[in-house]
């Protein structure tokens, strides 16, 4: 197992390769994006730790108070994305990232560590039964079986925020919320666009752009968000035939 692993930094972040999406010569917006985000955020304490190898071997979490999601509590981290994918699956290197993150949470006084999670595994949300292997619990719920897990340190719980238990919006088109943490992000909403554009259907694609944006969403959220017919659908990124499924509603 290699235990050579780099966190981003101000310093390092043009240089590094970004490994949600890995390209060596061609360039890809959605990793420009990324790091355009990600040099903001650094500055707010969070973290992104990778394997020092070309591989998706990262983790990448945030103060819960600075983190884009509609989550409060005191003095916790949240999690983003535990990724590991590929030839390093059941190398023990998804444990080694975890373990560094509650090991930075203690050092830092922290109260505990917390993730969105589902009732059902959904396809882009870090492996929820991992996280419970650790000890993460269920602290909080949504009316659409998104879960709020939690390793609490001095027994206090994170929450969703009010709003985000609405999951309810006035507008009855196709609705999506998005920010750029996920470089996936920029060339799903290119090709949503597209798509609607071509059927003629009505679409809003609402970027999250602000801290407070963030924190007041009408829904649970870890970058991406869908509605329709104003009722809340999926935190999950679309193809086409999700966005049909979705459309036939």
């Amino acid at each position: 197992m290699n235990t050579d692993f780099v966190n981003l930094t101000a310093e390092n972040l043009a240089n590094e390769h970004v490994c949600c999406i890995i390209r060596s010569k061609k360039a890809h917006p959605g990793i420009d994006s990324k790091r355009q985000w990600l040099s903001e955020r650094l500055k707010e304490g969070h973290v992104f730790r990778k394997l020092n190898a070309k591989a998706t071997v990262f983790i990448e979490y945030a103060p819960l108070e600075t983190a884009w999601v509609p989550i409060t509590g005191d003095n916790y981290y949240y999690i983003y994305c535990l990724w590991v994918a590929g030839s390093p699956k059941g190398k023990g290197y998804g444990r080694s990232l975890m373990e560094y993150c509650l090991a930075d949470a203690k050092e830092k006084g922290k109260s505990g560590v917390c993730m969105l999670g589902a009732k059902k595994q959904k396809a882009w949300l870090s492996d929820q039964s991992f996280a419970k292997k650790f000890g993460f619990e269920v602290a909080d719920t949504t009316g659409k079986g998104y879960e709020l897990l939690a390793f609490s340190f001095d027994g206090t719980t994170p929450k969703f925020t009010q709003n985000a238990k609405k999951e309810e919006i006035e507008s009855k088109d196709l609705t999506i919320y998005y920010d750029m943490q996920c470089p996936y992000i920029y060339q799903n909403i290119g090709m949503i666009k597209e798509y609607c554009e071509m059927n003629e259907i009505p679409v809003s694609l609402i970027q999250v752009d602000t801290l407070q944006k963030a924190k007041e969403l009408p829904c649970v959220f870890n970058n991406w968000a869908v509605f329709y017919k104003g009722k809340f659908e999926t935190v999950n990124l679309l193809d086409i035939s999700y966005l049909k499924r979705i459309l036939k509603k």
